[in-house]
């Protein structure tokens, strides 16, 4: 790798750093190719991305970063997962270590704060942004279809009082 690919590779991770609502970090050690695109594939499912670079580089684009003490992760193979939404990856690469354990979560950032493995899977507990908006529309919505339903039942009482009658006047 020549100087101009590392400076890519440098500018590319300090995007992500910048501009990722979390970023966890994790040993891949063990895993095999198929088992390398079965976590990125859920990782870009779930919206995010995954990135493995050597973790001198990823120290050299930290530096400055109020997540800079990430740097202490960054031992061995190390991968990075990380996603806008400041759920997603911590949720995917979670789900995706409880099927494999040969991925080990070491930790990782959210905006400034870096987290350890603990607050990783405290992350990947949290609801994510589309199920935070769904739960807000329901709750929005919610009271409109009580408001048509309490309408429409005094007309659905009375039908069924009107053919009742209608039934015993009938008979």
């Amino acid at each position: 790798m020549d100087r101009a690919q590392k400076e890519a590779v440098v500018a590319e991770l300090d995007q992500i750093f910048t501009d990722s609502g979390v970023v966890v970090v994790a040993h891949y050690e063990g895993l095999t190719v198929a088992e390398m695109t079965d976590l990125r594939q859920r990782v870009a499912k779930a919206g995010g991305g995954v990135r493995v670079a050597k973790n001198r580089l990823a120290k050299i684009a930290l530096e400055g970063k109020a997540s800079a003490a990430m740097g202490d992760l960054l031992t061995g193979m190390t991968v990075f997962a990380y996603s806008e939404d400041p759920v997603a990856a911590a949720k995917a690469v979670q789900d995706y270590s409880k099927d494999n354990e040969k991925l080990v979560i070491l930790g990782g950032a959210m905006g400034d704060e870096v987290l350890n493995p603990a607050g990783v899977k405290n992350v990947a507990s949290m609801p994510s942004r589309e199920e935070l908006i769904a739960s807000i529309v329901a709750a929005l919505g919610a009271p409109a279809s009580n408001i048509a339903g309490a309408i429409g039942a005094p007309a659905a009482n009375i039908a069924g009082i009107l053919a009742t009658l209608e039934e015993k006047a009938a008979a």
